[in-house]
Order: structure tokens, then sequence, then C-alpha cells
């Protein structure tokens, strides 16, 4: 019997069962998950009961709880009571413990040992895969001979790793004690069975057969022993690996510990401490160095342990302090295989050096120096998903303020949500239940995941009830345990459910809000609720805050992630329709992102500026970005996405000659393992490709260890993927990369592979690097539309770092895009670059032969991977394939293909002339280039030797004649150039639906005065050629658009400009240079239309009329300075 909380996953156990559900009846398996954790722990309760009541189907049963820290931590009591109880004779359980150390998808640190001692539950702690696998049958055996429960922990590093296991082990095997249990009825669950007699029999038999079984079965052995008994090491779990990486990287083998008398214990079971093992392994000992994670745990019982050894054959002991009181290592966090080795050599240094230690530590000082000198401050934090429905939900109207939960909603406080501070899970909200009595705000938001709402959210808003304060939940309904794999909640609900329930619970006022209101029926829900779309949730946000008393919003919309997962499986219609931008139009204003909060609107390089466009390989189909007042979107329905040709020059049978000319590539040889470290964006494949090197390399029949490092990753975050390659097994120990240990970085992503964690992992002038140049932006770009990946920088940064010549960086998106029709090939690319150049410990053979068992777009994958290696070897075969011209070739393999190239002051001037002409006439070109002729003299008059005054009056003057009104908006729709836009992307028979807001049809927003947008048909477009034609009237009294009020505003701002132009001109010198610049440059923030435009043009006057005080009163300035 297996049972736990599917939001509290231990590795993918969880997922694994969930999916393998069909073939567990046939070896009676049961998987049951529960509600929560505490009622899983009780529900395994209940199968050790068998032999009390009647009817049993079986002898007994064995169960498997399984779970995170925290729901060890609420399930204490449970536990407590399960233990206590015991097992039945014929049964027995196991309980997976995941914890997490520094948070890498938990909100508190967790070390488990201590609640699970609490409650008497012995622990043991796996240090790899094959203790998961050995301490979990004998923990089972244990738990039937002992009459207990038993705790099998392990740590992220553990239970995210990969390895190849021995199912043959003998470790796995009990023995029982030669002593037999002197009162065996004493030992197992019964009943009648009082509170203080359970205690009594935990004590005096439970414990004592626990200690029988340690001693008879050694679950704590020496792993290093040395015949001089002079420094011993003691470690369990995942720190006893972070030993042994840390002795393997010093140079310390068996040999050398035999000689300098350095032995190393690993502790199995760190709770209870077996005392006999430990005593043995320290007599004689002159020093004794606990090295564990966290707080001391393992350090307290073995000096209780050590307490009464005669005082010649006592060591001393050090573990988080020494005898002076000093910290060794930290009480909290994580402990890294680089720390340690740190730890040991100074502890050792007054009886033995070497040189590979001294270089050893000069190389992990010489990294952390390395990482200092090249730290970027640009970082890749997670965000939702594209299409997540929080994208939407988790926005509050202006004056309000929110409270985060658990769940991807979460994190939505570093977002511009206005949301503060959060709880553990299913008690959201409730820190205002008493807050709320002593603060004159007079209401708060709170945000809450239906999977939580079902797993014990519902008793916060019963005690927000209670306590009379003024709340609104909104209870994201997502239709799925999304943030840990789109597992469905276990058990009945529905929207219509939660109603009736809040409905009983005297919740004042109910609301449900959806992206598609239309498949509800409202006689299905309690009386008194209302439903409204989406669009309108603003309007109801500020609705409920006015109400007293506890308010529930229900926003139904399924997990953007679990959308894309179904659509795949043909269980949910994928809609004909998707987003479109016409880059002319945009203007870069980042309405859409606001709107969306979506990463698949993406920034776009163009001549006139940065505009937008939309991934279409990462959009989701939420439309939420059609929204932005902006009118360059149109949805294309029908049709499908072009692909680039398969036949002539990219046919396979053109394609095949180039791949069979490939020569073949070196293997990485060497003695000892070799690290790979593998970054990139949650979702994008970075797994999949640590795997594919994880399979052939055991193809090839070596040995490897694969970590993989995601926590939120998944929602656009940095995961990372360790794996490290070696002959044999005996080689491997951490599967995490420690300090200056990784051999080679595959950089899918810049900002991942040039994050500190990339970068202090890299071997100072050894490691090489296989990096993707592409420049994908970060959640910051959804607030700032400004905001950029510093490509550039980044690149050199690892330049810095990397050995000389050992970087290797090419655009992989784009290309795989140009070659396949979809980006996500771009790591197949990557990996057959680092083939190709003889940096990958696996052969070609094998890589593809683990492409082809991945079983997962093999043709496409296969194909990438080649072309990734023709890169390296035929670099302008590979650009005749893509047709790029002479200046993209070297974008090939160094820096990213050009979208823009650099323009010289002429070739600007001439460009931009010609559109004016296009615009209007060239009677507006020449008055173009007459001003910025007086600029360029001017400049090179009184700031002889400086340039950008000039080129910024180009730019932006430009910008300012070239106003973006309804004639132009209809020109650059029926010009042409928006036709070939869409046949680049699209192919097939589609038809085109505008979104618009014409001021003489558009209805406003009641609550914010706003023209909204409508859809128009395909019919739009004739107008629109009707409008463009039209545009002789420009500026004409037939002019209908003219005598708007941002109209009146634009043509306002040219005079002003020209006004400008004209005073800086006159007091122009070398010292104001740069702020002529920048006051020039002003318009390049002028952005949008309608009220976005006016918007960002009161921000644009602010900052206008600052820099011209100051440039009109230097000296002031200066002195207030």
């Amino acid at each position: 019997f297996v049972s736990g909380y599917r939001g509290s996953p231990i590795g993918v156990l969880d997922k694994a069962l969930w999916e393998a559900k069909q073939f567990l009846s046939d070896d009676r398996i049961y998987f049951q998950p529960a509600v929560n954790e505490d009622l899983a722990a009780t529900a395994i309760l209940g199968t050790q009961q068998s032999e009390i009541f009647k009817g049993s189907r079986h002898d007994g049963i064995f169960s498997l709880w399984y779970g995170k820290g925290p729901g060890v931590d609420r399930s204490g009591d449970a536990l407590r009571h399960g233990n206590y109880a015991g097992v039945s004779r014929n049964g027995g359980v196991l309980m997976a413990v995941g914890d997490d150390p520094v948070c890498h998808s938990s909100t508190v640190p967790q070390q488990s040992e201590s609640v699970l001692a609490a409650c008497n539950i012995p622990v043991f702690h796996a240090a790899n895969l094959q203790d998961v696998y050995d301490f979990g049958l004998l923990g089972w055996e244990l738990s039937r001979y002992s009459g207990l429960w038993i705790a099998l922990k392990m740590v992220t590093d553990v239970a995210e790793s990969s390895q190849i296991i021995r199912v043959d082990s003998a470790r796995s095997k009990f023995q029982l004690p030669e002593i037999a249990l002197p009162h065996p009825e004493q030992i197992h669950i019964r009943w009648p069975d009082k509170a203080m007699e359970m205690a009594e029999r935990m004590a005096n038999y439970r414990m004592p057969a626990l200690q029988q079984a340690q001693r008879s079965n050694v679950f704590d052995h020496e792993t290093i022993s040395s015949p001089k008994r002079r420094f011993g090491i003691v470690a369990a779990g995942k720190s006893h690996t972070d030993v042994c990486q840390a002795l393997d990287d010093l140079g310390i083998d068996r040999q050398v510990a035999a000689d300098i008398g350095l032995s190393v214990y690993k502790v199995g079971m760190p709770w209870p401490l077996e005392t006999q093992g430990i005593e043995k392994f320290a007599r004689g000992m002159e020093q004794l160095l606990v090295v564990e994670e966290g707080r001391p745990f393992l350090e307290p019982q073995v000096k209780d342990a050590l307490y009464g050894m005669a005082q010649g054959e006592r060591p001393e002991i050090l573990g988080k302090r020494n005898a002076a009181g000093e910290e060794l290592s930290p009480g909290f966090g994580e402990l890294s295989a680089g720390n340690i080795a740190e730890l040991i050599a100074e502890q050792i240094k007054p009886f033995f050096s070497s040189d590979r230690i001294n270089a050893r530590l000069a190389l992990i000082s010489q990294s952390e120096q390395m990482v200092v000198a090249n730290h970027s401050d640009v970082q890749r934090t997670p965000h939702f998903c594209s299409g997540c429905p929080h994208n939407t939900s988790t926005k509050v109207p202006e004056g309000s303020i929110a409270l985060a939960g658990i769940g991807c909603h979460f994190m939505s406080q570093w977002m511009d949500r206005n949301t503060l501070t959060y709880t553990h899970m299913g008690a959201e909200g409730t820190t205002w239940a008493g807050l709320g009595h002593f603060s004159d705000l007079p209401h708060l938001f709170t945000n809450i995941g239906d999977g939580t709402y079902y797993h014990s959210g519902l008793l916060a808003i019963r005690q927000a009830v209670a306590s009379g304060v003024n709340i609104t939940y909104k209870i994201l309904y997502n239709d799925a345990v999304a943030m840990t794999g789109g597992q469905p909640v276990d058990g009945p609900i529905s929207v219509q459910q939660i109603s009736y329930q809040l409905y009983g619970e005297k919740v004042n006022r109910i609301a449900v809000v959806s992206d598609s209101p239309e498949k509800f029926d409202l006689k299905d829900f309690a009386p008194g609720v209302t439903l409204d779309h989406r669009d309108e949730l603003d309007r109801v946000q500020r609705e409920l805050r006015e109400v007293e008393g506890t308010t529930v919003i229900i926003y139904e919309q399924v997990c953007g992630t679990e959308k894309r997962r179904r659509r795949k499986r043909g269980l949910l219609e994928d809609p004909d329709k998707r987003a479109f931008i016409n880059s002319r139009v945009c203007e870069g204003c980042g309405d859409c992102g606001e709107k969306s909060n979506c990463l698949s609107v993406q920034p776009l390089e163009t001549i006139f500026g940065r505009k937008r466009k939309i991934d279409q390989s990462a959009c989701n189909k939420d439309f939420s970005c059609v929204k932005g007042f902006c009118p360059s979107f149109v949805t294309v329905h029908g049709g499908e996405l072009r692909k680039p040709e398969s036949g002539g020059h990219l046919s396979e049978a053109s394609l095949q000659p180039l791949f069979d000319s490939l020569p073949a590539p070196e293997i990485v040889q060497g003695d000892g393992a070799y690290s790979m470290l593998i970054g990139g964006i949650g979702g994008t494949g970075v797994v999949t490709t640590s795997s594919l090197l994880g399979v052939a390399a055991r193809l090839d029949g070596k040995a490897c260890r694969v970590l993989d490092d995601t926590g939120l990753a998944q929602k656009f975050g940095a995961v990372y993927s360790h794996l490290t390659v070696a002959d044999s097994d005996d080689q491997l120990h951490s599967p995490r990369i420690g300090v200056a240990s990784c051999d080679l970085l595959i950089s899918a992503d810049l900002l991942t592979g040039g994050a500190d964690r990339a970068l202090s992992r890299l071997k100072p002038g050894v490691s090489k690097a296989v990096a993707n140049r592409h420049e994908t932006v970060t959640g910051a770009f959804t607030l700032d539309p400004e905001s950029r990946v510093p490509g550039d920088q980044l690149v050199v940064n690892l330049k810095n770092i990397c050995a000389e010549g050992g970087v290797t960086v090419c655009e992989a998106t784009e290309l795989s895009r140009r070659l396949v029709g979809d980006t996500i090939g771009a790591n197949s690319l990557l990996l057959g670059v680092a083939c190709q150049q003889g940096w990958l410990p696996v052969s070609v053979e094998s890589i593809e032969q683990a492409i082809e068992l991945n079983g997962v777009g093999v043709a496409i994958n296969l194909r990438v991977f080649r072309l990734g290696r023709l890169l390296v070897h035929a670099p302008d075969q590979v650009a005749s394939l893509i047709k790029v011209g002479a200046s993209e070739q070297a974008a090939l393999l160094e820096g990213k293909f050009a979208t823009t190239s650099e323009q010289s002051l002429p070739e600007l001037v001439e460009q931009m002339a010609a559109e004016l002409t296009k615009y209007q006439n060239r009677r507006l070109a020449k008055r173009y280039r007459k001003l910025v002729e007086r600029v360029e003299q001017a400049e090179k008059k009184s700031a002889a030797g400086m340039q950008g005054m000039a080129l910024a009056a180009a730019r932006y003057y430009y910008k300012l004649l070239a106003i973006k009104d309804e004639y132009e908006v209809a020109r650059f729709y029926t010009d042409g150039s928006f036709a070939r836009q869409l046949a680049e992307t699209f192919s097939g028979d589609y038809q085109l639906r505008f979104h618009l807001a014409p001021p003489l049809l558009a209805r406003r927003d009641k609550q914010t005065g706003e023209l909204q947008k409508r859809e128009f048909g395909a019919w739009m477009m004739p107008v629109l050629k009707v409008t463009a034609a039209m545009r002789g009237l420009r500026g004409t009294p037939l002019d209908i658009f003219a005598y708007t009020a941002e109209r009146k505003e634009e043509r306002r701002l040219i005079k002003e400009y020209q006004q400008l132009v004209d005073e800086v001109m006159k007091d122009l010198n070398h010292d104001n240079h740069p702020l002529a610049v920048e006051l020039l440059s002003l318009p390049e923030q002028i952005r949008g239309y309608g009220h976005v435009k006016e918007a960002s043009l009161h921000e644009v006057r602010a900052r206008w009329q600052q820099l011209i005080e100051t440039w009109r009163f230097p000296a002031e300035k200066s002195v207030a300075a």
C-alpha cells in the first residue's frame, strides 16, 4: 500500500506510480494518494490493523508513506500515533522522506530527522540511490522485526539523481539477530492498547529490538579504514558522499589515507545511533570530525556515545565547532564537497599536506575570485508559464494588497502583483485573521490553489469566516496539481461543488470567474453565485473588497502546462488560431506583456527600434497578449506554422552525403571521472539532454551519475543537470559537480550558463564550454520593455574562465528554427557541436542510439544533432543550407544572427527619408534631412570627435514626424510588408481577425475610461486599404482623425522637439555633449497608442523637464550635487 500527497512528492515517485497504476494491481500494489500527508499516514496506520478487524484478505500489508519535509512537519501527530501503535506481525511501514535543505522548491529549509526522532521513528539516511534500494528493503524488514515505523531520508541530491544500481545487493538482505526477542508478543500492534502501555513497550521492547537488529545488520561501517588510528571522519547520507568526493579531489586515496592514519565511518542510520560501532571506530583516534549539514544532530549522539570512554581512548570530537568554539561549518544550509575539502585539509594540516592538496585549494580560491570578477547582475528567476492562469488571476485592483500561499502563485511575490508574505500550506490568509484586528487596512486578498483548498485550505477559509475580518479568497482552480507534474486532485472536486461548500460555510459572497464562462450553467451553482468572464476580474474584485466579512472568487482556468499536455495527447481541443504581431505597427510599448505577463511575447530588434513578436513554439494560445492596447495584433485562423522545405537542399537525400563525410570525433579519454554541467531554461529539454548522455555512457559500458537540479525551473527558471561519467562506478561519488570540478559546460541559455552557480563549477583555464548565443529574456521583460540579456558580456565571462579557445558559441535556437522549423532542437544541435569538438566522453554511435531509444522526435533530433556536428566541421555548408549571407556566416559559430546591423549616419538618414516619403511626401523628407544636417554640423563644430547626437536626432526626429496615425497603421497592413511577415510564418489556407480600437467605434471601459479593443473580421483589410490611400488628407481640414487630443499632442511634440534641438545646438560643447544626446533621445521612450502613449509621454515630459533644467543651469546642479 502506497500513500502520500501528490503536491508533496519525493523525486518522481508519485508521478511514476500514477503513470504505472494500471500495472500495479498484478503485483498486488495498491496506490492511493491521499488528500494530505497526515491523512495518508493515518490510512497507512489502518493497513497495519488488519489483524484487529475481521475480514482481512491478507496475512499482512507492507506500506509506504511518501512526502517532503513539510509533510513530515504537518503530520507529526499522525506519525506519532502510527508509530506508537506499531505494525502488524506480517506487515511493516517504510516512510520515504525528502528533505530540501536549501529550499530549491520549498519555503523553509528542512531537516526532518529531528521531527522523526521526536516521534521515536528510526531514520535511515541514503547517500545514493543504491542506499535507497538497500535501506528501503531493509526498512520494511526492520519495521516488521521491531514493530516500529522506519523512515528513509534522502535529500535533493539523492532524490533527483540517477544511477545504475545492483538489485542483487548483499546489503539489502536482512540478518535476523542470533538472540531471540525475549518478549515477541510485546512488539507488534494490538488491541486494546492503552497509551502508557504503548509508551512502555516502545521504550522497553521495540527500541531494544531495533538495537539488536542494528548490531546484527551493521548499518554503519567504515568505508575507509587505516591501520593507524589518528583521524576519523563520521558522516551520513549525502555528507558521506561529499566526504568521499572531497578526499578524491584532495588526492587522498585509500593508500594515502592508510599511510596518514585517516579513516571514514559511514552512518547508515543516524537515529538512533548504534553505539558499539561508533565506539569501536573511535577507540584510539586522536580526533574525530563529524560532518553533517544543517543543525548538529549526529554530533551530539557521537559525543553521548563516547562520553564514557577512558581518557586515553576518547578522541577530541570536532563538529560544527572546534574545542575553542570556532565555527568549522555552518549550522544551516548545504555543505558541498568543496566546503568539506577545505575543512578536511585544514584539520589534517598539522600532520599531512601535499602538492595535490595545495593545488586543489588554490584552484577553489581562484574559482571564487573568477566568479566574483565575472558576476552578472541579471538573473533568470522563475516565472509563470505561457498561458498560465496566474498571469491574470493573481492581479489585484489598484490600492489592494494580496497574500501569497503555496503553489505556483507563490511567484507573484516577485512580480507586479502587490503580493506580500506567505504561510505554510493550508493556512493561506489566516495571518490576516490575527493582524486584521489591529490594522487600519480595510481588506486583503489572498491566493489559494484548488489543490491546497482540497488539502486543508478550506479550514483557513472557515477560520476567516469565524474571525470576522474582511478578506477575499481567490481560489485558483486550474484542474491539476500543476506544480508537481499535473496530477489530478485526489477526490471529487469541481467549481460547482466548491461553491456549495463555501455557501455552507457562510461565506458572504461567492463569484466565479472563468476564461470560458459559457461552459457553465448558473443553475448548477450555490444560491447567489455570480458568473463572469475573466476580463471582468478587476471589476469583480473591486466589488468584493467592499463587502464585509469573507468573500471568495473561484477563478477557473486550466493550467497552461497541463493544457499543453492534454492537447498533445488529444484530450483537449487545440484552437486553430494563433496570435501574431505586425512588427511595423508595434511600438514596443510592452502593454501586451503587461496585460499577459507572458514570456512568449518576445523582443524583436529592428532598425526602427525594439518591437515585439510571438514565440510560436512556446505560445500556449491564451491570447491575453491581444488585449494589449495596440493595433499590431491579429489572430490567424486556420493554416499552420511554416516549416522549412523538406525537399531540395534540406532533403534527407541531400543531407546524408554531408553527414557521411563527417570525420569521427575524438572521445575524451582519462583515468578519472569527466564532469559535464548542462544548463538551460526549464521545459526546453535540458533534462532530456542529460538523460541522453547518461544512456550513451551506459551503452559505451561506462558508469555515470546524473543529478537534475530543477526546483522551480519548469517555470521559466534555470535548470541544471549534473552528469559525471567514469570507467567504473567506484570512481564516482557526489552526483552534484563541485566547485572548480566541471570539465564541460553545455549552456543552452546564456544567462543560466553565465550565472554564478555555473561559473563556480568551471575549472579556471581548463574547462570547455558550448553555449547557445540566443538571448532569451527573463520575467523582468514583462515589466520593463528595455530589459535585456547582456549576451556579449556573458560570452566574455565564459571565455575569461574557460581554457584558451575552449568556448564555442553558436545561435542554436535560430539555427534549429531555420533547419527544422522548431526551436526545441537547439539542445540536440549543441550536443552535436560538443561531440564534434571532441569534448564528450561518449561515442557518436551511442548518442544516436540513445536518441532512438528515447523515442521522441527521433528523426528531428538525429538531424539536428548531425547538423551540429556539421557546423563544427564545415560551417560554410550549414550556411548554404540555411541560405544566409556572408555577413551572417560568422555568427554560426561566433555570436548571434544579426537581425539588424549598425547603420552609419548617412545610411540611417537615407532610409528614414525614404520612409517619410512613403509616409507623406518628399517635402516632409526634405524637412527631416535639413534638421539632421544642422545637428550633424553643430556636433562636428562644437563637440568635435564626439558622436551620438546626430544619430539620436536622425532616429527620433523621424519617429516624431512619422506619427502612427490611422493612415500609417493602415499602410503598414497593406503595403506588402505585413503579407511577407505572414508568409514567412504561416502556410496553408488561413484567415485574419484584426483587434482594434477605432476612436469613432470603440467603447470605453466603465472603470478606467479607456478605449476597449474589438475584433474585426477579414473584411477589415479592404477598409485598411482605403484608409491607407487616404493619407493625402493627413493634416488637411478633411483629416477627421486630426482633431483628436492625441493627434494634437503629437503635432505639438514635433514643434517642441525642434525647439529643443535649436536650444541644444546653441550651447553645445564637449562637456554637455552626453546630456545633449540624452535629451535628443527622449522620444525613444514615447511609445504605444492611446492611453498607453499618454502615460509614457507623461513620464518623458517629467524627465525632459529635469534634463533641460540641468542643461540651462549646469552650475547650479553641480553645486547642489
